[in-house]
């Protein structure tokens, strides 16, 4: 299959001003920090990881609302950080995000037809799209449905609607120009548990019927596992593990990854009293510096001397055919 989003060597460093005599010496945050992946068409990737590990960094660095410090982010065969203002513009077309915030990320101002016309304006005004304010109406009304909400709701306001219900708006916004990726930043850490299996089986339901592609970003390790094909491990601005979901979660290697899938609780009393959690010591180091070797040598139960000067780097480790990647020296 062919891949519709590759990623390459992404970097994201944050200025974070001057220190040293007279301001000489920049310092910066390293939030993301080379990272490397594939999309394929009609695929979901699910991106996961410690709060503040660089997540929504990538899906702000791959959409261009941040300018990467260097890397390459290659849309449909066509690198996005060398395309100028009106190319990336055409692009965006088809890449559009869902944010976090249901609450924050709609204007309060404007109803709920506006909200979701509104890219179809931006487009329509610059001559990308030719549609009449008929069929944009049409097109609004469709869109609510699709979504779950009912098009006698549209003149209403975001702040006479629930949580879910605001999110299924923002959903409806950014399927408006019919993109081919989602970039999805936590759709539902906000919401309640019961309102995030309605979401999580709209966002499936609407892949299907649209054949979207999504880079799918949450905490949540059920939810990660519910709604991606393959699973991105992030930590402190690095990827350290991919693979195919169901190998993830039967056969984790990485270290972190192990962990990690340690401290999500498991619904049966029994199995959860008797299984032995992995407690990692130590603190996660501060972003503001670039490291000589592993990125998780300060916490890792399984470090090697070798692990101190050299960094790893994402190497294949499946059997069997499976797509399994790891970027640990564990497996050299």
């Amino acid at each position: 299959m062919q891949n519709l989003l590759e990623v390459k060597d992404l970097k994201m460093h944050f200025s974070a001003g001057a220190s040293g005599l007279f301001g000489g010496k920049k310092n910066y945050v390293y939030a993301v920090d080379g990272v490397n992946f594939t999309l394929k068409k009609g695929e979901t990737l699910g991106l996961v990881g410690e709060s503040g590990c660089g997540k929504s960094t990538v899906a702000r660095a791959v959409a261009q609302l941040y300018k990467p410090t260097s890397g390459e982010v290659i849309f449909n065969g066509k690198d996005l950080t060398k395309m100028r203002k009106t190319e990336l513009l055409e692009a965006r077309k088809n890449i559009q995000m869902v944010f976090q915030d249901p609450y924050a990320s709609l204007n309060p101002r404007m109803t709920t037809a506006s909200i979701i016309a509104e890219p179809l304006y931006i487009y329509k005004q610059r001559g990308i799209i030719e549609m009449t304010d008929r069929e944009i109406d049409a097109r609004v009304e469709h869109l609510m449905e699709l979504v779950g909400l009912s098009k006698f709701f549209k003149n209403r306001y975001p702040h006479e609607f629930s949580g879910g219900q605001r999110q299924r708006i923002g959903i409806a916004r950014s399927l408006a120009l019919s993109p081919r990726l989602i970039l999805a930043d936590e759709p539902v850490s906000a919401l309640d548990v019961s309102i995030q299996a309605q979401i999580l089986n709209l966002f499936k339901d609407v892949q299907k019927e649209m054949g979207l592609t999504y880079l799918f970003i949450a905490h949540d390790l059920a939810v990660i596992q519910y709604i991606s094909d393959r699973i991105a491990v992030m930590y402190l601005g690095k990827i350290v593990e991919i693979s195919d979901y169901k190998d993830l979660y039967a056969n984790p290697l990485h270290p972190y990854t192990k962990a990690l899938l340690s401290a999500a609780p498991i619904p049966d009393p029994e199995i959860e009293a008797k299984r032995q959690r992995i407690i990692l010591t130590g603190d996660v180091p501060a972003p503001d510096k670039q490291r000589p070797g592993c990125y998780f040598y300060d916490r890792c139960p399984n470090r090697m001397e070798c692990c101190k000067t050299k960094q790893p780097v994402l190497k294949q480790k499946g059997t069997g055919g499976t797509d399994h990647q790891i970027a640990c020296f564990l497996y050299e």
